[in-house]
């Protein structure tokens, strides 16, 4: 049966609880134990799939095809341990999985409210898998005293007391702010958060304090004083370099000792670090520099793209060198020439999206890219806007677009190299989607598979010819233009086992110029880099050396 671990937020948002549940994952999995980690989200939409990127950050996909938030792909990153649906759950999903119970007659006619029908749906999901690890770790989005989140207080309360003693304990993350007027570190509003956490029936076994400077002696025993912890449950979060260095910073304060110690497991296994250890020596010592423009239609909100990020940081891990990555805007070369901008890069990465803006800018950073031998990597519209490239200005066919734009402008403008995908296979299951369906969990969602054409890069990179990647898009290449888009050099390598959906495009003769309908940066991780962001940064390294 798992012990549970709930993590919870206060004073502010952003401080970096899903960062702090990771690390303790990996902390645990370093002492021997096996974890699972999850979230609860208390917004009211059933998943983030439909938020734009600037309300809250990417949507992590997960191999069953869940629209999950960012906070998933930390937990991978720093676990190894495949997310799954189960782990990832909002208040809208809590909400309508109550009113269809109500609506199919399930409550009997009683009288629908918050507690106990709410609070005990959110108590089934967390039982969910509690037989499968030692630790089950679940992140509470928002912070304490956020109206929304009252529920999931109330349900992690109630499951507290219904598991037997020493099975959950509470970690809580708070901000002690620096005063520069009066050079004080100030704990009040850590207890004030404390305070507001025991008023609705929660006590914290474990205090993660962030702070800019090093916490004072007195400051901590005013906080275990104040908040009711013991003085070495106390744990100072200072802010970080590289966030790879989390699980090492968070040892050395104590915090997997604290939570073992929390449930009295004694003696605690020894940890073996020499993972982070190694991952840690890699960012810091990195033997040589590259630098990777971004060209994307995001590019303010860099958690748009929070994988990509971090999956090209393993890239350079994996070639010891260090990315520089500069965010452009796909919008500029909409007007203006993208060659001043891209002429200092090594590599030219275009990422995914939806929607027609900044679309030519993207295909005219993949036209750079060709035409001027630059390594570059297109994922999902990225790739899209690659062929739509190629077809225009190597196939001849000039009014070469996506049926997504089309779409949008309610007129034909284009020849759709691009089209709405209307039905594919999924688990030998026949699913017909069309263009005027809901938005939300209607794309081609996890994973599927790919059959690699013999001797092409991808397959080199990969060392295989079947792979599997997770998907999120609706439109795909018209398998149609493959015979005249081959014809001028632009190679279909990686195609569905049923040879009707291209997911890979390569240049014949570039020397790396690689488009893909999937989302590898979502399977990359600090200790296991995705092949094709190795390879990537590995072809940026022989460029930066050849300049």
């Amino acid at each position: 049966m798992a012990r549970y671990v709930f993590i919870t937020g206060g004073v502010v948002s952003s401080l970096g609880k899903g960062l702090a549940s990771a690390a303790l994952g990996a902390l645990l999995q370093a002492r021997g134990f096996s974890v699972r980690l999850r979230k609860l989200d208390p917004y009211l939409n059933v998943d983030p799939g439909t938020m734009s990127p600037f309300e809250h950050g990417e949507v992590f996909v997960t191999d069953d095809g869940a629209e999950t938030d960012l906070d998933l792909g930390h937990y991978e990153r720093f676990t190894g341990v495949a997310a799954r649906a189960t782990d990832s759950v909002s208040s809208g999903r809590i909400y309508s999985s109550v009113l269809e119970k109500e609506r199919r007659g399930d409550y009997l006619g009683k009288t629908i409210q918050v507690i106990p029908h709410v609070t005990d749906e959110i108590k089934d999901f967390l039982r969910v898998g509690a037989d499968e690890v030692d630790f089950m770790l679940c992140e509470i989005g928002g912070t304490v005293g956020d109206i929304e989140g009252l529920p999931f207080f109330e349900a992690i309360r109630q499951f507290g007391q219904e598991r037997p003693r020493g099975q959950c304990i509470f970690m809580h993350l708070t901000l002690l702010p620096w005063i520069a007027a009066s050079g004080e570190l100030k704990t009040k509003p850590t207890q004030h958060s404390v305070k507001e956490l025991r008023s609705i029936g929660i006590a914290p076994d474990v205090l993660v304090c962030r702070s800019e400077r090093p916490i004072p002696e007195k400051e901590r025993e005013k906080l275990a004083l104040f908040c009711n912890v013991r003085p070495d449950s106390v744990i100072a979060a200072y802010d970080l370099k590289s966030i790879y260095e989390a699980p090492l910073a968070y040892h050395r304060e104590g915090m997997d000792q604290a939570v073992l110690d929390a449930f009295g497991i004694s003696p605690a296994p020894k940890p073996n670090l020499a993972r982070w250890d190694d991952v840690a020596d890699r960012v810091f010592n990195p033997e040589g520099e590259v630098k990777i423009a971004i060209v994307g239609k995001y590019t303010q909100l860099e958690d748009a793209y929070k994988s990509i990020a971090e999956a090209l940081t393993h890239g350079g891990m994996a070639n010891r060198v260090k990315v520089c990555i500069e965010w452009v805007d796909a919008e500029l070369f909409e007007r203006e020439d993208p060659a001043p901008y891209l002429e200092g890069f090594h590599a030219i990465l275009v990422p995914g999206g939806f929607g027609e803006r900044g679309t030519e800018g993207k295909i005219k950073a993949a036209q750079f890219a060709r035409e001027h031998n630059v390594p570059y990597l297109g994922i999902c519209l990225g790739m899209q806007m690659a062929v739509v490239e190629a077809a225009r200005n190597l196939a001849g066919m000039h009014k070469a677009g996506s049926q997504e734009f089309d779409h949008e402008a309610g007129q034909a403008r284009f020849e759709p190299v691009i089209f709405h995908l209307k039905e594919w296979i999924k688990d030998n299951q026949k699913i017909a989607r069309d263009v005027l369906d809901q938005k939300g969990g209607t794309m081609r969602l996890g994973s599927y598979s790919a059959t690699l054409k013999e001797g092409s890069k991808v397959a080199e990179v990969y060392g295989t010819h079947r792979i599997e990647e997770r998907h999120r898009h609706r439109y795909e290449v018209d398998v149609k233009y493959r015979e005249a888009l081959e014809g001028h050099g632009l190679c279909f390598s990686g195609m569905s086992p049923d040879g009707r959906l291209p997911e890979i495009v390569e240049v014949t003769g570039h020397p790396w110029f690689i488009g893909v309908q999937f989302h590898p940066e979502l399977k990359s991780k600090p200790f296991a880099p995705h092949p094709l962001f190795a390879d990537f940064v590995r072809a940026a390294t022989e460029i930066s050396r050849l300049v």
